[in-house]
């Protein structure tokens, strides 16, 4: 079936936040251990959903204002942390548009932190968001991808999900999506390991360059008036 829409993870995939996410957690949830938590002690919490996180590390009746917390501090070290845009995704975005397919994000991000990357990065308008407080359980529940899909009115046979973590690969297999692997921010010591993970989430395809995505992508759309 002729693919109509690419839908992309976010961090890690189009945008380098690995530090700035990093020190936000850490930060904000100093007051609350006491002490700067070690990286394993954030890992643990499972941070690839801010308010998950939270809600595994403080009172319930304090998730609302350590989100806020996390927010400005996202806001404040935005500029000084974020690692930007990673080199070929504005002009793959921007292919992709060009050439008529719906493009949405399916990500952890939370809406708030979202709005903040959005309006200090070039990305583009996106026809579909669906982010943390949109689902219930996060990746690898196929649960966002759904919801994606119905929003824009497309069956999984006609899109694609294009992500750097084995929960992408999980979630897309179990929405019935074609997973595309994105390598390009992989370091030459952890892709080996990586992909042999997501190998056995049935990934469809591995690109290594975001203008390799738009070429696999135009490969499987039909001529105009044949599909």
């Amino acid at each position: 079936m002729d693919i109509r829409c690419v839908l992309l993870d976010l961090d890690g995939t189009l945008v380098d936040t690995w530090n700035l996410y990093l020190e936000c957690y850490l930060r904000t949830l100093e007051p609350y251990a006491g002490r700067r938590l070690t990286f394993d002690e954030l890992r643990a919490l499972h941070p690839t959903s801010e308010l998950g996180a939270f809600s595994r590390a403080v009172p319930a009746e304090r998730v609302a204002e350590a989100h806020a917390d996390f927010l400005r501090y996202y806001r404040l070290l935005h500029a000084e942390l974020c690692g930007g845009v990673y080199p070929g995704v504005a002009e793959a975005l921007a292919a992709l548009r060009a050439g008529g397919l719906t493009v949405g994000l399916v990500t952890g991000k939370s809406h708030g932190a979202w709005a903040i990357t959005r309006d200090l990065l070039s990305l583009g308008d996106f026809a579909v968001f669906v982010g943390d407080e949109d689902v219930s359980e996060p990746k690898p529940s196929p649960e966002g991808l759904t919801l994606a899909i119905e929003r824009l009115g497309v069956e999984p046979e006609q899109a694609v999900y294009v992500g750097d973590s084995v929960n992408d690969a999980k979630a897309a297999r179990d929405a019935g999506l074609r997973f595309v692997a994105a390598l390009w921010a992989k370091s030459r010591d952890e892709l080996p390991g990586f992909l042999e993970r997501v190998r056995a989430e049935r990934v469809w395809a591995e690109v290594s360059e975001p203008a390799e995505l738009v070429t696999l992508v135009n490969g499987r759309r039909s001529a105009p008036g044949t599909g």
